[in-house]
């Protein structure tokens, strides 16, 4: 029996952030090296930041890194330590995992595979390293191997998958356990989107047992660069079997996940399958150095309860903990001095408001009120708490942290066409929420303008004749006051567009699309509005239901733009949002053409025409060619699914383009043929 104490510790970085990134690191260190470990795994190009982007091209960038590695290195004592950064060999950059044992630089593994699909971009920087192929490169005035390379300290052979070498079909685990691996490294920068743990735990699990060794898996944390959100959630397994699973989405700068594997245990395993076949090559792709390992008694095995991850709303939690973690960093590293939203009372912003409160209590409830603020000491000042837990009573049925009223600003901003029903939605939930709250009334600007325009072209405008300027007039009107206040403040501004709204434009440019950040433009209408039935009921495990939200979930979203006498929904304008995020996933997504998605949504909704249906999809698409430029100018977004609209990071389309003439020629042609043969027959 041969033990081991292994590790991963999640880490959240920063791209270029040097100082932080470092810390991050050598805390993880010496918190790995308290606890026991032996062999420490740290995520995919944590010295520098996986999302350095362009500036992975600066020679300044590649020095400093290897700077930092140079003063991390002795920090090692004791430890066997991955870090990642990018190495420079032959005019080409590659994405490499240096292996540090006791203090010394044993050498550096290349990236075999490049994640050049959805979000990622890495053959725009990076090199695929071929193969079975090594290197010597000079680093810090020494020579060392670089490429196709593991590692022998002190009789324990380590290999590396990193990031997506593990996510193709020809993974370079079946050669490194051909080479006798005993442990294989996984350092990732694995972006959060839903349902991706488990595939995650799949390949870790799988990687295991067909490989017959220890797997250890490492990710990034938190918002690292700004889009893409990582949710952490480390993982040990060894022979099939998982060993240790780390926490998801947590407010902490590292996570360490450890567990203690049996190499001898996983040799014999190896040994005893027909199937393994063990290379009789000599190894000279091994990097031999000296460790001693510590004799460590038997501890007994146990894999934490998955919690909330194994319950019926794995969905809704997933959102609510990724987005509250994303808005909370976000925030933190663009130094901005809380959130403010304009909320309407309706589906969009209550559930962006909900999200920056959530983003308080979870953020409180995990790290406690001091060292929650000592995160935003940059704010000037320590928000006040009440007891121990952070809280204080906010409305007599719940409690709420005493930080979020510093936090979180509401501005309802009322027209003639507001309604009392939004603005008492708003009161409520911003009371419940625990935020500072305003409300103004924006009618005089809005005569104002319409006045002077009136003048200028020689007619009243009216709503028969000017519908959409009248509208729009409004929405932008609301933009200038709160965006006042946020400046005032040295607040981040949060944009409540959604998905479902963005793919056919129903947004007022320069109105309900300000702001810095848009939270929610990844997620369609549909799912939102469950997503705050489910808050309203329930909410997120260990925090509270918002029964609040009732008053907002009882109505018909609608953008109050119109007289009320005209009873204005979206649905009026639009159709009804579940056909428009099926007719959305089908044309986008699934890059069908308009008869295509046509024919697909027929049978699913049965209780509308036909002829209402193509309507539908011929709006859609329209309207799709028509806004793509609003699309681009949305402010920046989270991805969470395969069903992005974001142009600069997942879907991309023309500004100008031929708007499917022919394509929606064919859809009407098609509708009109079916529709006279059921007539005559």
């Amino acid at each position: 029996m041969k033990l081991i104490k292994v590790s991963a510790a999640v880490l959240n970085q920063t791209p270029l952030d040097w100082q932080g990134n470092k810390a991050h690191i050598l805390a993880a260190i010496e918190a790995a090296r308290q606890a026991g470990v032996s062999v420490l795994c740290l995520p995919e190009l944590c010295i520098t930041g996986y999302g350095c982007e362009d500036a992975f091209h600066s020679p300044g960038l590649q020095a400093t890194a290897l700077e930092v590695l140079g003063e991390i290195a002795p920090e090692t004592r004791g430890i066997i330590v991955s870090l990642g950064l990018p190495l420079l060999y032959h005019h080409g950059l590659f994405d490499t995992a240096c292996l540090v044992a006791d203090g010394k630089i044993l050498g550096f593994t290349a990236k075999r595979f490049l994640a050049g699909d959805g979000i990622h971009y890495e053959p725009r920087w990076f090199k695929p390293w071929p193969s079975g192929h090594r290197a010597e490169i000079a680093v810090l005035g020494r020579e060392y191997p670089l490429g196709d390379v593991h590692y022998d300290c002190g009789g324990l052979k380590i290999g590396f998958e990193i990031c997506e070498d593990a996510w193709v079909a020809n993974r370079p685990g079946s050669e490194l356990a051909a080479r006798g691996a005993d442990v294989i490294l996984n350092p990732s920068a694995s972006h959060f989107a839903f349902g991706k743990a488990e595939i995650r735990h799949r390949f870790v699990l799988e990687g295991s047992r067909a490989f017959g060794v220890s797997y250890v898996y490492s990710n990034l944390l938190g918002n690292e660069a700004g889009r893409a959100i990582y949710d952490g959630g480390a993982l040990i397994a060894s022979a099939g079997k998982l060993l240790a699973v780390g926490p998801r989405f947590s407010f902490a700068d590292f996570q360490l996940t450890t567990a203690q594997i049996d190499v001898d245990a996983t040799r014999m395993i190896q040994s005893r399958t027909g199937s393994f076949l063990p290379s009789a090559e000599a190894d000279a792709d091994c990097i031999r150095a000296d460790f001693q390992f510590p004799t460590l008694a038997p501890e007994p095995e146990a894999v934490a309860p998955r919690g909330w991850e194994s319950g019926h709303y794995v969905k809704e939690e997933e959102f609510a903990r990724a987005i509250s973690l994303g808005l909370f960093d976000y925030l933190r590293k663009s130094r901005s001095c809380g959130f403010v939203v304009s909320l309407s009372g309706g589906v969009d912003s209550s559930a962006v408001a909900c999200l920056a409160a959530m983003a308080a209590e979870l953020g409180i409830g995990e790290l406690g009120a001091d060292r929650f603020c000592a995160k935003l000491a940059y704010m000037g000042g320590t928000p006040a708490v009440k007891d121990a837990s952070g809280k204080v009573e906010s409305d007599g049925t719940r409690s709420v942290p005493a930080t979020i009223p510093r936090l979180l600003t509401c501005v309802y901003q009322a027209t003639v066409n507001s309604s009392q029903t939004t603005r008492d939605a708003a009161f409520g939930l911003a009371t419940a929420l625990g935020a500072e709250f305003f409300e103004w009334n924006v009618d005089n600007l809005v005569k104002q303008y319409t006045a002077i325009v009136s003048q200028a072209i020689g007619r009243p405008l009216s709503w028969d004749g000017d519908d959409l300027a009248l509208q729009n007039i409004q929405a932008r009107v609301r933009s200038p006051g709160i965006w006042l206040l946020t400046n005032l403040r040295g607040a981040l501004l949060l944009s409540t567009s959604n998905r479902s709204e963005a793919a056919v434009g129903y947004a007022t440019m320069d109105g309900d699309t300000s702001g810095g950040l848009s939270p929610i433009a990844g997620i369609d209408k549909a799912f939102l509005r469950r997503w705050l039935v489910w808050l309203e009921q329930h909410g997120p495990e260990g925090l509270h239901a918002i029964p609040a939200l009732a008053a907002v979930n009882c109505q018909p979203p609608t953008a109050e733009l119109r007289p009320l006498v005209r009873c204005q929904t979206d649905e009026d304008d639009l159709m009804p949002y579940e056909v428009l995020d099926e007719i959305e996933r089908a044309a986008i997504r699934d890059k069908y053409t308009p008869l295509e998605v046509f024919l697909r949504i027929r049978g699913r909704f049965t209780q509308h025409t036909p002829e209402q249906l193509a309507f539908w999809v011929e709006r859609f698409f329209r309207l799709w060619c028509r806004n793509q430029w609003k699309r681009e100018r949305y402010a920046p977004s989270f991805h969470v699914d395969d069903e992005n609209l974001d142009p600069k990071t997942w879907c991309r389309f023309p500004i100008l383009s031929g708007g499917y003439e022919r394509e929606l020629a064919e859809l009407r042609a098609y509708v009109e043929r079916n529709s006279s043969r059921s007539s005559s027959s």
